[in-house]
């Protein structure tokens, strides 16, 4: 059988990272941080963990909402495809970063992009 995405981009320190790194970069960008104002942080970042490891196909600790529930309010207060496109944007940058190989950025880009609906509330 071959390796998860998970275990090939390097387990649970490398998803640990890869959520720091994103989170910084998600805050610091006037676009989209808006919507973590009233988020405590450090369970966004536990449930983000969580859900990555899920998603690269790694140990399933996630115990949050389902994508269209848990964004529903921020759907509510505007959020949308710029911001989805934001958001995708600092992924990518993110595993470059940390220098993930181009194709399994890709492959953990389609898997991020597939929430795309969910998330958006469509």
């Amino acid at each position: 059988m071959s390796a998860t995405l998970y275990e090939r981009i390097g387990g649970e320190p490398a998803v640990d990272a890869a959520v720091n790194i994103f989170y910084r970069k998600v805050l610091n960008d006037h676009r989209i941080n808006r919507f973590f104002d009233n988020t405590d942080m450090d369970k966004q970042l536990a449930k983000q963990k969580a859900f990555f490891t899920m998603a690269f196909g790694g140990p399933n600790n996630y115990t949050g909402q389902d994508m269209r529930n848990a964004h529903a309010n921020l759907v509510k207060t505007g959020l949308n495809e710029d911001h989805f496109n934001a958001v995708m944007e600092h992924l990518g940058a993110t595993l470059t970063e940390l220098n993930v190989p181009g194709d399994l950025i890709a492959e953990a880009a389609a898997i991020a992009e597939s929430t795309r609906n969910d998330v958006l509330g469509k």
